[in-house]
């Protein structure tokens, strides 16, 4: 099944610039499709982006299109999630996914105010 493990959450300012970093273990990095999701206090988990084993192909949620980008080092064995503009909005749980398999981090929290 392997592991997942997430960094980079951070308090920061509205408009601020914030790079999260999943870290998989315990099997093939290359061939998996990644996704991050995420869960603000008394919400539902929702997705925000996805990643595929071809690289090239990316999913973003509306509100992560424009400001969010998705990308991976497979010889890192390391999923990104560059996000910008940062808006109270996006503060919560940030969570790396492994699809196909039900594999979940344990999750980062990135809060968001002035």
């Amino acid at each position: 099944q392997g592991h997942l493990v997430e960094s980079g959450g951070a308090s920061v300012q509205p408009g601020d610039s914030l790079r999260l970093s999943c870290v998989g273990a315990g099997f093939t990095f290359s061939d998996a499709a990644f996704s991050w999701y995420r869960q603000a206090p008394g919400k539902e988990r929702e997705h925000v982006a996805t990643i595929y084993s071809t690289e090239t192909l990316k999913e973003y949620s509306d509100s992560a299109k424009g400001r969010f980008t998705i990308s991976r080092d497979n010889r890192r064995s390391t999923v990104y999630l560059q996000m910008t503009d940062l808006k109270p909005e996006d503060t919560g749980v940030y969570y790396c996914h492994r699809m196909s398999y039900g594999t979940w981090g344990q999750g980062t929290q990135v809060t968001v105010s002035s």
